[in-house]
C-alpha cells in the first residue's frame, strides 16, 4: 500500500474512521487514486495502520454509501467509477498537467495595486494570535474560557434545530428574512433587559456587530461625511468609517467616557460605545447620555450605539441604554451575542426605525442574504430554553470574582497604574510608568508566557501614547491572574531600567 495512502494522527480530534474516510477521499479527488483501481483489503488497511479492522469497516461502509467506493465479490474494494464523474483530469492532478515549454515568456498578470479602489490590508487592525490559549497567563480581550460554556445545551439545541421537525427553517434561502424565532427572543428577552421596546420589523439580524457597522457605514456614510467617535476607541469602526471617506473627527475620553458637551464636533453620525466604553471599559453616566441626546436632537445627529458587554456589571444594575432613553428615533442600537455565548457565533442585531432597517435589509441581501439560519435557529432555542439566562447568571459570578482579584492584584503589584472600572467588564486598560513602550513590553511578557495587548492601536492622533495597554479576564483562571500580574511587573521593571 502507498505510504502517502492513509495518515493517521492518534491525537488528533477526529475519529480514526473519520481520517480514513478522508485520506481516502483526498486520494481520489487529488488523482492519486484511479478510476477503477483496487484499495487494500479491510484486513490489510487495519494491519498497516494498527487499528482495529471494525473501524476500517465502518470507513469502508461510508465511502460505499457515498459513492467513491464499490464492492465486487470475491475481488475487494475499487474506486468507483461515478466517484470521479465531473472531475477533470486536471483539476485532480495538477502535477500531471503537461510543463509550459521550456524558456517560454510568461504573461504578465494584471498590475493589482492599479485596480483597487481601495485598499483595506493597508489598514493597521487588532491583531492577536491564533494560540493564545497556549500562553499561562492569557490576558487576551474578546474570548471565552471554554470550561464555562454549557457545551451540552448548546449542543442538544443545535441537534433540535438540526431535526426534522425544523429542516426547512435552515436549509431553504430566506433571502433577506431572518428566523422569526430569534428575533421575538431579541424582542422579548434581551431588549427590555436594556429597557427599549421595539417590533419585528425594527431589528435587523447581523454578521456579529461588526457587521451591522458596515451596513451603517455604507448606508449613512459618504466621502465628507463628519463622524464622531472616541479616542481611543475601536479601530476596526474607525477603518470603516475611513474606508467611506469619512471627515473622522475624535471625542476625548474622561473618568465619564466620551465628552459630548459643546466641544462636540459638528458630525452627522456619533458612534459611542457607552456601556464600556471601548477600550477604558468606563460607563457613561445617565446624566451625560441624556446631554448626549439633546444636543443630537438640537444638532440633527445620528447616534450609533455599539452597547456591547452591558451584561457585565458586578456593582448595582447597569444604566439604561441610550436607545432606550430616544424619543425622536435618532439612536441606532447595535448588540452583539459575541460576548455571552462565544465570538466565533458571529451574531449580532441591529434596532432602528423601520425605514433605516428595511435599507440595511436590502443592503444585506446584496452583501450575504442573510445570517447562518442553522446559527440563527440553535441560537434561538438556547436562549427560549433558558440557557442564555443561565449562562449570565455563570459568568456574572465567575468575571465578578475576576474584577476583584485582578483589582487587588494590580493595586499591590502595579500601584496607581490602573483605575478599575466601577461597573465591571471584562477586562482593565492601565498605563504604565512614564516612558514605557507597551509594543516592546508585550513582547518581553510572552516570554514569561503572559499575553497582553498594547493600546496605541486603539489612537488615531498623535502623539500616541505607547505606555498604555489592555488587560482582559474573560479567559484566565482566577487562580492564575495575581501570579500573572507579578510575572507582568517584574517584565516592566525590566523594561524601565532597559529603557532608562
Amino acid at each position: 500500500m502507498r505510504d502517502w495512502l492513509i495518515k493517521i494522527r492518534r491525537h488528533d480530534h477526529s475519529s480514526l474512521q473519520t481520517q480514513i474516510r478522508e485520506s481516502l477521499v483526498a486520494a481520489i479527488l487529488d488523482g492519486q487514486l484511479e478510476r477503477d483501481e483496487p484499495v487494500p483489503s479491510t484486513r490489510r488497511m487495519a494491519k498497516v495502520l494498527g487499528v482495529s479492522r471494525n473501524t476500517v469497516v465502518i470507513a469502508y461502509q461510508a465511502l460505499l454509501d457515498d459513492g467513491y467506493l464499490v464492492a465486487r465479490e470475491r475481488s475487494g474494494y475499487y474506486v468507483s467509477e461515478k466517484a470521479l464523474d465531473g472531475i477533470t483530469r486536471c483539476q485532480r492532478s495538477p502535477q500531471r498537467a503537461a510543463a509550459a515549454p521550456a524558456g517560454a515568456a510568461r504573461r504578465p498578470g494584471p498590475a493589482w495595486e492599479t485596480r483597487f479602489t481601495a485598499r483595506p490590508a493597508l489598514m493597521e487592525n487588532i491583531s492577536k494570535p491564533l494560540d493564545w490559549q497556549t500562553y499561562a497567563y492569557p490576558f487576551i480581550y474578546g474570548q471565552v474560557d471554554h470550561d464555562l460554556f454549557p457545551i451540552a445545551e448548546w449542543r442538544d439545541c443545535a441537534r433540535q434545530a438540526l431535526g426534522r421537525r425544523w429542516l426547512g427553517s435552515w436549509t431553504n434561502d430566506t433571502w433577506d428574512h431572518d428566523d422569526p424565532l430569534l428575533v421575538e427572543q431579541i424582542r422579548r428577552r434581551l431588549l427590555p433587559r436594556r429597557g427599549i421596546l421595539a417590533s419585528e420589523q425594527e431589528i435587523l439580524i447581523t454578521l456579529g456587530a461588526q457587521n451591522a457597522l458596515y451596513l451603517l457605514a455604507r448606508l449613512l456614510v459618504q466621502k465628507g461625511t463628519p463622524v464622531a467617535m472616541e479616542e481611543p476607541g475601536f479601530p476596526d469602526a474607525r477603518n470603516i468609517f475611513a474606508l467611506r471617506e469619512a471627515a473622522i473627527e475624535f471625542m476625548p475620553i474622561d473618568p465619564g467616557g466620551a465628552v459630548v458637551g459643546e466641544r462636540l464636533p459638528r458630525s452627522a453620525v456619533v458612534f459611542v460605545t457607552p456601556s464600556h466604553q471601548f477600550p477604558t471599559t468606563v460607563t457613561m453616566p445617565i446624566e451625560r447620555r441624556l446631554q448626549l441626546l439633546e444636543l443630537a436632537s438640537r444638532r440633527d445627529l445620528l447616534v450609533i450605539e455599539d452597547d456591547y458587554e452591558f451584561e457585565t456589571n458586578y456593582v448595582g444594575e447597569p444604566c439604561p441604554a441610550l436607545k432606550s432613553l430616544d424619543e425622536e428615533g435618532r439612536v441606532i442600537y447595535v448588540g452583539s451575542l459575541s460576548k455571552t455565548l462565544f465570538p466565533g457565533l458571529r451574531l449580532g442585531f441591529m434596532v432602528a426605525p423601520r425605514a433605516l432597517i428595511d435599507e440595511a435589509r436590502a443592503l444585506r441581501r446584496l452583501m450575504i442574504r442573510h445570517t447562518p439560519n442553522n446559527n440563527q435557529r440553535t441560537a434561538a432555542l438556547f436562549l427560549s430554553l433558558g440557557h442564555h439566562d443561565s449562562l449570565i447568571r455563570r459568568l456574572h459570578r465567575t468575571y465578578g470574582a475576576r474584577w476583584l482579584t485582578m483589582g487587588e492584584a494590580l493595586h499591590y503589584h502595579l500601584p496607581g497604574c490602573a483605575t478599575i472600572p466601577s461597573f465591571g467588564g471584562t477586562s482593565v486598560w492601565v498605563k504604565g510608568p512614564e516612558g514605557l513602550d507597551a509594543e516592546h513590553l508585550a513582547q518581553a511578557a510572552r516570554q514569561r508566557s503572559v499575553f497582553i495587548e498594547p493600546g496605541r492601536i486603539n489612537y488615531a492622533r498623535p502623539p500616541l501614547p505607547c505606555s498604555e495597554f489592555r488587560l482582559g479576564f474573560s479567559s484566565i483562571e482566577e487562580s492564575r491572574i495575581e501570579d500573572g500580574i507579578r510575572h507582568l511587573a517584574q517584565a516592566i521593571a525590566q523594561e524601565t531600567v532597559r529603557a532608562a
